[in-house]
Order: C-alpha cells, then sequence, then structure tokens
C-alpha cells in the first residue's frame, strides 16, 4: 500500500501493517525547468511540432506541496504522483516491488504545471491528465510520455470559465474511451481519437453565453450534473456511467452507453450491417428506400438474456442479414429476413460455452469458447441452421488464449501471444443442410513467430489479391475456383497504440503505414455484388485525422513503399459522428451521434444515437481519373446518380480538383501546359465525367461561386466556355443557374456581353414572373457600366454567394433614372431596361393582373406611380369605380367604410352595379336596431336607385 501525505512524502506499507519505509523525491535538480516550453494547446489536435510537450527530468518538488493522487501502473512498472500546485511526476518502479526504500525513483515531471487529475489506460499506454484549464491532455507512455493530442469543449463554444478545471478522468474497462467530468458543469465522453461520444453540456451555439452564470437556471433546469461533476465510475462491463453531481451526495445519476460492433480482437463482424450493442438489446442500422437511416431497436428475448445478462459479443454474417449474439453463456442467431430468434434446445449446453468472440465462416458461425474445468480455449463451428450439440460440425483445441482472429473466404487467421500467427484452411465437405450430413475440417498451412518489440496486435484482417473483375470474367471458364480463391498473402495489423502496419504472410516482413488509428475496414474482395462502389479501395481507416481512404497502386513489385499505397486524405469526418461501417452500394460510410430529445415531464433529457451518412464517391472517383480509369469512373457515378447526395459529391470532386489545380506551383502549371495536348489534365477528366449528367451546368457554376474570381479563366478553359453554358441553361429554361453565369461572362467576356445576356434573360424572367430573380438581374444592369470595374475589385474580395454581387440598395433603381445625365455612356443599357420593365408593367395592368403587379413592383423596385404619371396609352383605365372594387376583391371593406363616413355617393356607385348586394345591405341595416342612426343615408340611397331603376325602366 502506498499512502500520499500532506507534507508531499510517500509511505509504503504492507497490508498486514507493516511499514517499509517512506519516500521522498530529489528537490535540488540539476536542470531546470523553462516555463516557455509549455504549449497551450486548446483544439482538439496534435500538439505543435515546434514545441514538444514531454516529461522533463529531475525537477524541484515545492516543499508545501502536499500529493493529492496515486497512480499506479505495475505492467508498466509506472507510479503518477500528482500534487496540489498541479505538478505531476512520473516514477519508476524497480521489479524488485515497493519494499526497498530506492524501489520507488522520480525519474520526471510533466511540463504543465496544472495538472489537477490523471488516468491510466493499460490497454492503450495513454496518460490521460486533467488541467485547471478544463482541457484534457492524453500522452503515450510508449513514446517517452509525448502529448498524443488534447480534448476540450473549446470549439463547441464552451470555455473553462463555463465549465471550470477538470475534476475528474474515467477511462472504460477496455480503454476505447474515457469521461471527463468538470468542477462546474457537467461531463463529456470521448474517444480516444478525439470523437465526442456524448456530452451532458447542452449545444446551443457556439458562444458561451450559455454558462450557468450567464443563463437563468430555469432555461437549463433539463441538464443533467448542472452544477459540475465530482465523482465518476464505469460499470464492470462498460454499459453504464455512474456519476455525482458537484455538492449533490443524496443521489447517483446512471447513464447507459451501447458499444460499436466492430472487428476488433477475436470477434470479426461486416462492415455492411452497422450494429451497437446495450446489456440487453441492439440498435441496428437500417437504410431505408429514400436513403434515410433509421436506428431499429431490436430488443433480445427475455429467456437468454434474463439468464446470460449482459451482451458480450455481436458479429453480423458477410451479407449481413444474419447477427450471432453471445451473452456470459451460449449464443442466439437473429434472422434479419424473417425477424426470428434461433437459441439452443438444451440449456445445458448453452452453458458450457462462455464465448470470448465470435466469426462467421460463410453459413457457419464459429465460437471461441473458453472451457472453465480445463482452462483452455478452443474453436466451435455450428451452422446457421441449427444450434445444438448434434449438428456442432468441427472442434478445434486452441494452443492458448487467442489475441486476434480473422476469416476470408475459406481461411482463418488465428494469433497468440506474443505473436505468433497462425493460417488455417478450412474444408467443408457435404452439403451444408440438415440432410447433408456436413463435415468440417481444419488444416495448418502457414505458421510465423514474429519477434518485436511492438505492442500487441487489437485486429488482424486479410489483405485479398485485387484482381480486376474482367479478368476473372474472362477467365473463368478456364481457370478452376481454386486459383481464384487463393491464400492472402498479406494482412493488415491494427496494434493497441493505434499503429497501423501491412505483414507479408511470405517472409514476415512488416512495414508501418500510419498511426493514431482506431479502426478500420478492408473493403476489397469483400462483395462480388455488380452495384459496389468502393471495390477499387483496398481499406479505410479512422482515427484523430478523420477516415482515410487507401488504394492499390500497380507496379512490378507492388510491396514497394514508393508505389503499393495511395492515400487520399481529403476525407474529413464530423468529430461528433464515430464511423460504424459503410453501405458499399451508396458509396456512404455510416456513423452515429448523440442526439439530445426532451420531454416536460422528464427530469432529464433522453440521449438518443443518431444514424449519420457521409459520403466518399467523390474520392473514388477522384482515384479513378487519376488513373485513367475513365470508363469505370463512368460507371461508378452513373451507379450513383439517383442516390440524393450526388449532386453534392460532383460539386466537391471537381471543387478538390480544381483547387489541386490552381494550387500547383507556376512552373508546374508551365511544364504542364507543354504537354498539354499529349495528355488531358485531371482537370479536364473530371469535367468531361461530370458532363455526362444533367447537373454539370450547376455544378460548374457552383464550384466558379466558391473559387477566387482570378481562377475562372481555368476552370473555363477546361469546362466549356462560360456564354456556351450560359446558353444551354437559357435554352433549358433554367434561368436561376443562368442567372448565375452573367458575372462569369462579365468577368471573362467583357460587360457588353454580360448586359446582352442579361437583358435576354430579364425578358425571360419577367415572362416567367421570376420576379425577384428578375431585379437582381435590373440591379446588376444598372450598375454594370460606370460602377463595374469597382463592383468586381470588391467581388473578389468576399466569400461569394448566390448572386451576391448582385445586391444593391432599392433606391439605386431610382437614382440611376435620376442621374441619366452621368450615364451618358450607357444610356442604351439603362433604356433597354426601363423599356422592359415598362411594357411587361404595361401588360399586367391591362390584363387586370394585380397581384403580379405587386410583386413585379416589389421585386424590381419598378416605379410605378412615376410610370402612370407619364402613361399616356391607358393601360391601367378602369370603366367605373365599382368595377375596380370588384376586380380587387375587397367589396365589403369599401362597403363597411363608406357606411362609417357616410360616403352615399360611393355606396351608390356599387350598388347600382349589384342588386344582391344593396338587398344583403339595406336588410341589416333594417333588422338591427343599433344601426338607427343610418336610417337616413339608407333612405337616400334607396331614393336614388329607384329613381335610377326608373329611368332605365322607361
Amino acid at each position: 500500500m502506498l499512502l500520499g501525505l500532506s507534507d508531499g512524502t510517500l509511505y509504503s506499507m504492507s497490508w498486514k501493517g507493516e511499514f517499509y519505509g517512506a519516500f521522498q523525491f530529489d528537490r535540488h535538480p540539476t536542470a531546470s525547468f523553462d516555463n516557455s516550453q509549455m504549449p497551450l494547446t486548446l483544439e482538439n489536435g496534435l500538439s505543435p511540432k515546434s514545441h514538444p510537450k514531454v516529461l522533463t527530468s529531475n525537477h524541484i518538488i515545492p516543499r508545501k506541496s502536499e500529493i493529492n493522487q496515486l497512480e499506479l501502473c505495475l505492467p508498466l512498472r509506472l507510479l503518477f504522483v500528482l500534487y496540489s500546485d498541479g505538478q505531476l511526476v512520473s516514477c519508476s518502479v524497480s521489479k524488485k516491488g515497493l519494499k526497498q526504500v530506492d524501489c520507488i525513483k522520480a525519474e520526471k515531471r510533466l511540463a504543465c504545471g496544472d495538472a489537477v487529475c490523471a488516468s491510466v489506460a493499460l490497454e492503450q499506454q495513454i496518460l490521460a491528465v486533467g488541467t485547471k484549464r478544463g482541457i484534457v491532455e492524453l500522452y503515450d507512455l510508449a513514446e517517452s510520455a509525448s502529448l498524443i493530442r488534447a480534448v476540450s469543449l473549446y470549439d463547441w463554444g464552451y470555455s473553462m470559465e463555463d465549465t471550470g478545471p477538470v475534476c475528474s478522468i474515467a477511462w472504460t474497462p477496455d480503454n476505447s474511451a474515457f469521461a471527463v467530468g468538470w468542477k462546474l458543469r457537467g461531463l463529456t465522453v470521448w474517444s480516444v481519437s478525439g470523437c465526442r461520444l456524448m456530452s451532458t453540456v447542452r449545444q446551443i451555439g457556439l458562444s458561451s453565453v450559455s454558462s450557468p452564470i450567464a443563463k437563468p437556471n430555469h432555461d437549463c433546469k433539463y441538464e443533467p450534473l448542472m452544477g459540475g461533476t465530482s465523482l465518476m465510475q464505469w460499470d464492470e462491463y462498460g454499459y453504464r456511467l455512474y456519476a455525482i453531481e458537484m455538492g449533490s451526495s443524496e443521489r447517483i445519476l446512471s447513464f447507459s452507453f451501447g458499444k460499436c460492433c466492430l472487428s476488433r480482437g477475436v470477434s470479426g463482424t461486416t462492415y455492411i450491417r452497422q450494429v451497437i450493442y446495450g446489456e440487453d438489446r441492439l440498435l441496428i442500422v437500417q437504410s431505408e428506400e429514400t436513403d434515410e437511416l433509421k436506428m431499429l431497436h431490436l430488443k433480445l428475448p427475455v429467456s437468454y438474456i434474463s439468464q446470460n445478462w449482459p451482451v458480450q459479443h455481436v458479429a453480423a454474417s458477410q451479407d449481413g442479414m444474419y447477427l450471432a449474439v453471445a451473452g456470459l453463456h451460449g449464443l442466439i442467431l437473429y434472422d434479419i429476413r424473417l425477424k426470428r430468434w434461433r437459441v439452443f434446445g438444451d440449456v445445458t449446453q448453452e452453458q458450457k460455452i462462455q464465448s470470448k468472440g465470435l466469426l462467421w465462416l460463410g453459413k457457419i458461425v464459429v465460437v471461441c469458447n473458453y472451457v472453465d474445468s480445463s482452462n483452455t480455449y478452443e474453436l466451435l463451428f455450428y451452422p446457421r441452421y441449427h444450434l445444438d450439440q448434434s449438428s456442432l460440425l468441427c472442434r478445434k483445441p486452441l494452443l492458448a488464449k487467442p489475441m486476434v482472429m480473422d476469416v476470408y473466404q475459406d481461411y482463418m487467421l488465428l494469433t497468440y501471444r506474443p505473436f505468433d500467427v497462425h493460417i488455417f484452411h478450412v474444408k467443408l465437405s457435404g452439403e451444408l443442410t440438415p440432410s447433408g450430413n456436413p463435415d468440417l475440417q481444419l488444416s495448418a498451412v502457414r505458421e510465423l513467430s514474429i519477434m518485436t518489440a511492438k505492442s500487441h496486435p487489437a485486429a488482424m484482417r486479410f489483405i485479398p489479391d485485387q484482381l480486376p473483375r474482367e479478368s476473372i470474367s474472362n477467365n473463368y471458364i478456364s481457370v478452376s475456383s481454386d486459383s481464384l480463391t487463393r491464400e492472402p498473402a498479406r494482412c493488415l495489423i491494427l496494434r493497441a497504440n493505434g499503429e497501423l502496419s501491412l505483414l507479408d504472410l511470405d517472409d514476415g516482413r512488416e512495414r508501418n503505414l500510419t498511426d493514431s488509428v482506431e479502426l478500420f475496414w478492408v473493403t476489397c474482395g469483400q462483395s462480388e455484388d455488380k452495384t459496389n462502389l468502393i471495390e477499387e479501395v483496398s481499406w479505410l481507416d479512422y482515427g484523430h485525422r478523420g477516415m482515410q481512404v487507401w488504394y492499390p497502386s500497380p507496379g512490378a513489385n507492388s510491396f514497394k513503399q514508393e508505389d503499393f499505397l495511395q492515400l487520399d486524405p481529403e476525407l474529413e469526418f464530423d468529430r461528433e459522428v464515430y464511423p460504424l461501417g459503410l453501405l458499399p452500394n451508396a458509396g456512404v460510410v455510416v456513423g452515429v451521434s448523440q442526439r439530445m430529445s426532451f420531454s416536460a415531464s422528464a427530469e432529464f433529457p433522453c440521449f438518443e444515437p443518431s444514424p449519420q451518412a457521409q459520403t466518399i464517391l467523390h474520392c473514388l472517383l477522384r482515384h479513378l481519373l487519376q488513373r485513367d480509369k475513365i470508363e469505370e469512373a463512368l460507371r461508378l457515378a452513373e451507379l450513383s446518380a439517383e442516390k440524393p447526395h450526388f449532386s453534392h459529391c460532383l460539386e466537391w470532386l471537381l471543387f478538390t480538383v480544381f483547387e489541386a489545380d490552381i494550387s500547383r506551383p507556376n512552373v508546374n502549371k508551365n511544364q504542364i501546359s507543354v504537354v498539354k495536348h499529349a495528355k488531358s489534365s485531371l482537370l479536364e477528366k473530371t469535367c468531361d465525367l461530370i458532363r455526362n449528367f444533367p447537373e454539370y451546368l450547376d455544378v460548374v457554376v457552383s464550384v466558379a461561386r466558391k473559387t477566387d474570381g482570378r481562377h475562372w479563366a481555368d476552370l473555363f478553359a477546361a469546362a466549356g466556355r462560360s456564354t456556351e453554358l450560359f446558353e444551354e441553361c437559357f435554352q433549358r429554361r433554367w434561368y436561376r443557374t443562368a442567372a448565375c453565369y452573367i458575372l462569369v461572362i462579365a468577368k471573362l467576356e467583357g460587360p457588353a456581353v454580360s448586359q446582352y445576356s442579361a437583358l435576354r434573360l430579364l425578358q425571360a424572367t419577367l415572362d416567367e414572373s421570376l420576379y425577384e430573380l428578375a431585379g437582381e438581374l435590373v440591379r446588376f444592369l444598372l450598375r454594370s457600366g460606370r460602377e463595374y470595374d469597382q463592383a468586381s475589385t470588391d467581388s473578389d474580395k468576399l466569400s461569394p454567394r448566390f448572386l451576391g454581387y448582385f445586391l444593391f440598395r432599392s433606391s439605386d433603381w431610382k437614382q440611376s433614372l435620376d442621374k441619366s445625365t452621368s450615364f451618358k455612356e450607357q444610356s442604351a443599357n439603362v433604356t433597354s431596361v426601363k423599356n422592359i420593365l415598362e411594357s411587361h408593367a404595361s401588360y399586367l395592368m391591362s390584363g387586370k393582373e394585380l397581384s403580379k403587379l405587386v410583386a413585379f413592383v416589389k421585386g424590381t423596385q419598378f416605379d410605378l406611380v412615376e410610370y402612370l404619371q407619364r402613361e399616356r396609352y391607358g393601360s391601367a383605365r378602369l370603366e367605373n369605380f365599382a368595377s375596380g372594387l370588384e376586380l380587387i376583391s375587397q367589396k365589403e371593406w369599401i362597403v363597411v367604410l363608406a357606411t362609417l363616413l357616410r360616403r352615399s355617393e360611393v355606396l351608390f356607385d356599387l350598388f347600382r352595379h349589384d342588386v344582391r348586394l344593396w338587398k344583403a345591405y339595406s336588410t341589416t341595416l333594417e333588422s338591427h336596431p343599433a344601426f338607427i342612426e343610418y336610417q337616413d343615408l339608407l333612405a337616400d340611397l334607396e331614393e336614388k336607385l329607384s329613381s335610377v331603376a326608373n329611368v332605365e325602366g322607361k
């Protein structure tokens, strides 16, 4: 037992009460500590490389600092001592134990000075340090305790003033995530890569006004842990997080969590079926016909889960249609199509199985079983149609507890500690049916024993050889099926510390690929479906950098580092969305994020996992175009053309290619221009690809709006002449898209051409009653002369929006007409606009289309009063006043108003042409005593109307 005292001394004692001695560290180091070396990393990313943050050796421990926390990590032989002044000291522990005085030695001190808590993830070998700044810093203990990254709520608009300092840190039992509690407000759960998995702090906006000090308490009454978090603890299985609010010891809050079904350790699952499993249920992501992702809650049968709680392992079959679920004992299968469960008929057989991992081998489920009586491990092979001892296909005893397993077609991989790889070939004889009497045999085909000092593997996956589909289909008749499913020669290794490497199974060579990886999916050779959009991809990985897509590169020796793989780093992922898998037929990555719903009857909000989708289609298309696979790229795009995200993908593809093209050095551009005629550029190939789809015109001008106008010439040199694209939009009556090309034409072709195009478009938009768009064109035309140069200069400095260059004050129209003497050079242009607008106004008035006239005046700021004063053709003339009132359908209100004002002449004009209205009016006034004061008005009207009737009768 180690005891930390208030004077900074460590006491070592045994549980029997034996006192071994006191430990005090060297207070007079030989090196000095430089505070200037301490970077303030606030973002959820890497520490700046120019300021490495490491544990520094032998520094002073202030005399009056008390020990607040001890963190002992025996497997790493490390002890971390946290002092009240924020210093964190790393101590080495000798192999002899803690009995001797010299067993504990202060080695290094964390260069932060504001640490308040610390926690070690043994599996990942990561030290998490909470600071007074509200930030959690992660250090790699395997790499001299260097700073990996820092996580905080700064990017979500919350600072230390809102949350206060970090109060506690708690790692999940499997070290895959950690919870952070703050002293003033809330808790958050993060993944190792920095993805925010859950947070009790409500996301209101990118400001700190939502802090409990700045906002009234009643606005945040549904937020748990509003007063801060004092203590946290995960349960044994990592399904529940218990927390106590600061200053409130009466109750414990419990938060339920689900685990992502991923291929790690001895369990393997397909990426096409995304599953989250809780302690007694499954959450399955479903892709509807409308491409909307939904979450299906599937409860396990009570008869099974009540006896075998909680869920331990879940694996989906290769086609994603079957799920294998294992609790503490036994396993059950679920048919997604038929929505049926399959369980063991004999409960005694079920209780003999303690699953440590699940795999699918085609239609066979493989169970890694722990035999408690003999402390050994074995593999059990059950057909999915029957879970019973009588149907067991094979029982394979194992040498020891396996670290990782994987299956690819007829081959199985097992790895034991420290790093012994065994490859088996699975041979199935007989038909896999209840009446087929099938038999399964395993034969070892390869064994490797690799000596390495690296972290142990967390996952290993076979990498199939990527053969072109054409060669497979062409040679299918002459080539045996065994050669098409030959043994994979390589596999990917994901180590516990996040390193991703490629292992050659022939000679045992291992090559590092990248680091800080949390999970990955091997996508090549996994599907024969022709609609699979990701067949060209080797694999994808996810980490703190986001999603990375890896492609194969052809070559004589494809294992060479320079030409083996190509990496696409342009796929960032939302740091609130944790990826679960892929939909290969849609070309999207499926992830899950936390959403909160509130109810007036509940004290706290409901935390709802919400599925999210992010496309990778633009990455796949760009890769194919780079490899000159034009036909394959077109076929892939055609398969995706009906997807809702297709237009966005095309725009993102053209934007990224264009950005890369204009970002190249001028020297390279000049060199490329020399050989331009020999080979099309990637930009030209991209435009040629998108030109096959009707979205082309919208995509090109959208990309132009997002880029600097100085580079438009390069874009439209590849995409086509701007006037031709405008004309195509005009002919298709896509007037809004055509309007976006006006400014491009002005920039590339000159003001005269743009004014002519704008005038044509103005007339067309007026004919279609698109008055808001017509107003934008009017304002552009009125200022495109004298102020064009200045407007274009200013527009280059602004972020482009839809026709944002054409936005002017409503008074510009009148001012432009009033100042005709200062616009001599554009008088023809102003006259044309004026004539078009007056002609359309006259057309609307003569047709009595008053609602359109109002929309026209509002949209174009047309001065109708001034026009009517000059107009001499009577386009707005009415035969009488009553017909005008009838035209605007406001006759009832006019009657009421005229009665109150006693305007008999107005009422007479109305009633002489509408006898029914007069009868209703007179009856109403006569039948109500309240209207007695209007009897004289009624009598006057009756006399006038009678005289008119008599005259007309004669």
